[in-house]
């Protein structure tokens, strides 16, 4: 089963200078190890054959041979696994010219060599001293006089190798990632999702966390994974330092890394030790890379250059790999870091304040109406409007925050509400909706006493007329409430709580919304009591209040209870919308996320999320405008277009 994932590994061993032999064996066991870990593809240090630091005994006729002879016995020694393995040695063309290489050995074959383009000749780097370009080269052929049989391997660095799981492999070489234009970039126009990078790539001040960045950009420019492997332990200490720096990027994303300054390996590490310093394994997504190609197709108009594919052959030798991740985080739109995230959300606010101070401006509205339930959406539409007023210079009082007590309003929820406004300072207006929706219900012939669907949407409508009526009558706009998650599942009344004139919260997700209001409950509280409520508010159960409360007073009608938790329906968004998963992966993703929720659960949610997602997008045809702030987002004028009358998703 090709899952869309492939498992890739960096490492960085102990080299031992000019001793071929002995790095050669270190090669062997790592990927022998990695193999049965059902690593897919292990990339290996620049020169990692020889070492890097061999300086002028890289001109030495036997070292160069006996570096191809080590790579021909990791070819043999690797002959029955299917794993892509990438190690760096000197070669020597028929010209004498010497060649920074990656050789690439995939079941019993060397099916590749890429010699590097960039070469630096500065500061402390000389390897022109040694090392021509790839640009000098004769052909796109080099036959290894030094390994059995003396074959002819394809020779360029514009090779990518196609495996048949979907991984396209291009290749860069430590300098190549550092310059304007790295050669990534066209091996990615070319079809490549996976780039490697074997380097020597030596330490100072600063230069760790800039090599990171340099790794995760190129990864999210290209959309692809980007392995690198750097050299450590055993390289020349004379002038240097090598600290042996691996990194794996998702698209973007660092997925994986060594840390700081890891330790020397011993020459031959045992399986359980396979992930310790100096390695680090991770999957690629490649389906999300696909996907994000196709949804962010800018540069398709591109010339797409030349390359040399190798497609992998030694089907009899390929595993049939259940590659899924080990971890998944269940919260996706939730940074997992507390800082980062009280940043995000801080961030998030500003964004929509940012909306809907514009929107004030460009129509000259001094005011805004909004409903205020107790709950965590109206509260955070208007910590967004107090936002937004203060940078306008605007008076609070003009935020006029209305409460509507229906049937299915406890005391609780009314109260908080009540202490939220008079914290904030805005007017607050309570218009009882009890008489006019049982007024509506016997004019229509609806028993007050059925508490079917249309009597919760009556109680929603006629909180919608109460604010645009108000809002007439004090020159305002109508500010909308409602979140994305709710969008999503179409879980508002159409014509009700779906409309607005601006919608603050359109592109807020449910499970951040809280996240959002503590933030600014830590940060921005000015007393005690606004933190303290704003907290309160945080930890009310999600609830419509539409249907009456128990016999207690207290919420009966529980907004989960009916279809399912935020938790799940956010993680089946973000995945359905952002990543372009299909319903299986995103169920698989699921389970390793959730482990601590049953299968049944899930798959239950799943179903009403993809069935309310399908029906529901009537609604989400004429939503209000609202301010986007993430990379998902619902409207129909931007990021979703989408027929309302579509049969099946898939």
């Amino acid at each position: 089963m090709n899952t869309g994932f492939y498992r890739v590994a960096a490492s960085s061993p102990e080299i031992y200078l000019g001793d071929c032999v002995n790095n050669a064996d270190n090669i062997i066991h790592i990927a022998e190890s990695l193999a049965k870990k059902d690593v897919q593809l292990v990339v290996f240090p620049e020169l990692c054959i020889t070492g890097y630091s061999c300086a002028d005994m890289f001109l030495r006729k036997e070292l160069l041979a006996q570096a191809q002879q080590e790579l021909d016995r990791i070819k043999t020694a690797l002959q029955d696994l299917s794993i892509l393995v990438c190690v760096g040695l000197p070669i020597e063309d028929e010209a004498g010219r010497l060649f920074n290489c990656a050789a690439y050995v995939h079941s019993g074959e060397i099916v590749g060599i890429v010699p590097k383009t960039y070469i630096p000749n500065y500061g402390e780097f000389y390897e022109k001293r040694w090392f021509t370009s790839a640009d000098k080269r004769l052909s796109d052929e080099i036959t290894l006089n030094y390994v059995a049989n003396r074959p002819t391997v394809p020779f360029s660095p514009n090779i990518i190798i196609k495996d048949l799981r979907g991984a396209i492999v291009g290749t860069e070489i430590c300098e190549d990632l550092w310059v304007s234009a790295p050669p990534s970039g066209e091996l990615c126009k070319a079809g490549a999702n996976i780039i490697i990078n074997p380097s020597a790539s030596n330490d100072v001040i600063g230069k760790r966390e800039y090599r990171r960045s340099l790794v995760a950009m190129q990864s999210g420019r290209c959309r692809a994974g980007y392995v690198y492997a750097s050299s450590g332990a055993g390289e020349s200490s004379t002038d240097l330092v090598f600290s042996g720096h691996c990194i794996i990027a998702d698209n973007g994303r660092i997925a994986g890394e060594t840390s700081d300054y890891s330790k020397r390996m011993n020459k031959k590490v045992s399986e359980d030790d396979v992930m310790s310093s100096g390695f680090v394994i991770s999957e690629i997504d490649i389906d999300r890379c696909m996907n994000d190609r196709h949804r962010y197709n800018s540069d398709s108009w591109a010339d797409v250059p030349d390359v040399i594919k190798v497609i992998l052959n030694g089907e009899n030798r390929m595993k049939d790999y259940q590659i899924w991740p080990k971890k998944v985080n269940p919260y996706p739109f939730v940074p997992s870091d507390k800082n980062n995230r009280k940043n995000r959300c801080m961030e998030i606010l500003s964004l929509q304040a940012k909306g809907l101070e514009q929107r004030l401006i460009s129509t000259g509205i001094k005011n805004v109406v909004l409903g205020i339930s107790g709950g965590l959406d109206s509260t955070l539409a208007l910590l967004v409007c107090c936002d937004a007023f203060e940078a306008l210079g605007i008076p609070k009082r003009n935020i006029y925050g209305i409460t509507m007590p229906g049937f299915g309003t406890t005391s609780t929820t009314k109260t908080i509400a009540d202490r939220l406004m008079e914290e904030f300072g805005v007017t607050a207006v309570e218009v009882n909706i009890e008489a006019a929706c049982r007024q509506h219900m016997k004019d229509i012939g609806h028993p007050d006493d059925v508490f079917d669907v249309t009597y919760e949407n009556i109680q929603a409508r006629e909180r919608t007329q109460v604010l645009f009526d108000y809002a007439n009558m004090v020159d305002g706009l109508v500010i909308g409430t409602g979140d994305m998650s709710e969008l999503a599942l179409g879980w508002c009344t159409y014509n009700g709580d779906h409309m607005s004139n601006y919608a603050v919260n359109c592109s807020v997700p449910k499970t951040l919304v809280k996240y959002i209001v503590q933030a600014y409950a830590s940060e921005c509280a000015s007393t005690d009591e606004m933190k303290n409520v704003l907290c309160e508010i945080a930890d009310l159960p999600i609830s419509p209040e539409l249907l009456p409360p128990d016999k207690d007073g207290n919420i009966a009608q529980k907004t989960e209870e009916s279809i399912g938790k935020y938790d799940l329906h956010d993680f089946f968004l973000y995945h359905f919308l952002r990543n372009g998963e299909s319903r299986d992966r995103i169920l698989k993703l699921a389970e390793i996320a959730f482990a601590n929720v049953s299968k049944g659960e899930i798959e239950k949610t799943l179903e009403t999320f993809f069935t309310r997602f399908r029906q529901q997008q009537f609604k989400r045809s004429c939503i209000p405008d609202g301010p986007k702030v993430g990379t998902v987002s619902l409207s129909p004028r931007g990021d979703l277009r989408m027929p309302s009358d579509m049969v099946e998703l898939y």
